[in-house]
């Protein structure tokens, strides 16, 4: 059999890129991995969002709210406040619920245990969707807490706090007391609504449905762990 002729090996050379090609092309890889992380931002934070303009912009023509708006939000305080048994717990671990607060003292007077009372009336109202909402106590004052009024509370979270730091965070309507209202947070930390004195159930559970609905696509009952 005839054999091939060996042939000469060849090898092909590529030019190397030159230190500026380098650095552009490691600025054009920069940009992109911004770019991606951007839009990993955005898809995260799509939920929330979307709930937000459901609620305040793409509202049916002549829809009013009972509650009144708060603008800006303000955000859950970074104080602690002190709990039935005595123990530290930062305002903070109250995120990721809905939030319906009340404040007064802890002598707790008429007024007072009627706003706790519409409390836990108002989120006993919304069925299945309760465990979306917390009832809580804010309560001011050095006074000890009525064995019976802690057992009425036992399925709110009742906090003891500052009365001066709790006034720089809530703020009653003009002309009103800050004990007056109920309060909204959302399960993002920001207080966002103020029920007006003098409430009106009705209206006011109309209110929590909406919210409850806007937001029922991203935010689930209970507290992540």
């Amino acid at each position: 059999m005839a054999q091939t002729p060996d042939e000469p090996l060849t090898m092909t050379v590529h030019s190397l890129p030159t230190p500026d090609q380098a650095g552009a092309t490691s600025a054009a890889a920069t940009r992109r991995g911004r770019w991606k992380m951007i839009a990993l931002l955005l898809v995260c934070a799509s939920p929330v969002i979307a709930s937000y303009l459901t609620y305040y912009v793409i509202r049916p023509e002549g829809r009013r709210n009972y509650g009144e708006l708060i603008q800006p939000q303000r955000e859950l305080p970074a104080w602690q406040g002190i709990d039935t048994q005595g123990q530290p717990v930062p305002l903070s671990n109250l995120k990721d619920q809905w939030l319906l607060v009340s404040v007064a003292d802890t002598t707790c007077n008429d007024a007072c245990q009627n706003h706790l009372l519409l409390q836990r009336q108002l989120r006993e109202t919304l069925g299945r969707e309760k465990d979306r909402l917390d009832w809580v106590w804010l309560r001011t004052g050095d006074a000890p807490l009525d064995p019976a009024l802690q057992q009425a509370t036992a399925a709110a979270t009742v906090l003891q706090v500052p009365a001066d730091e709790l006034a720089r965070w809530l703020e009653p309507a003009p002309g009103k007391r800050i004990e007056d209202h109920l309060y909204v947070v959302d399960p993002i930390g920001n207080w966002m609504m103020r029920f007006p004195a003098d409430l009106d159930p009705k209206q006011a559970k109309r209110d929590l449905d909406r919210l409850l609905r806007a937001s029922a696509f991203w935010d689930r009952p209970g507290r992540e762990r």
